[in-house]
């Protein structure tokens, strides 16, 4: 089993329209990690719009997670202004998949 890593979003504020019109190819992007992405989805903010994102992915590495989650069209789009890749570990999994 490869070890398992975060990438905690942060949007840059008055990105909502890029955000919105750059999501399909984003969404292409994370697609194309296949089973080695674990979980993704939106950070929200309380006024129910996105404002970040939250990505768990297997890799051999933490350089690896890196660029394969760098290569995100929302990185490319200048649509997150923080941007934290992590060694993760699960505590606990009612997943039905073990890692």
């Amino acid at each position: 089993d490869m070890p398992l890593f975060a990438m905690i979003a942060r949007d840059r504020p008055g990105t909502g329209d890029k955000r919105a019109a750059t999501r399909p190819v984003h969404m292409d992007h994370l697609t194309a990690l296949g089973e080695n992405l674990v979980l993704a989805g939106a950070l929200m903010g309380p006024d129910g719009n996105p404002e970040g994102s939250l990505l768990v992915l297997e890799a051999a590495s933490l350089e690896e997670a890196t660029t394969r989650l760098m290569a995100d069209p929302f990185v490319e789009e200048g649509i997150f202004g923080s941007i934290e890749v992590k060694p993760w570990r699960v505590a606990f999994n009612h997943t039905g998949r073990e890692f």
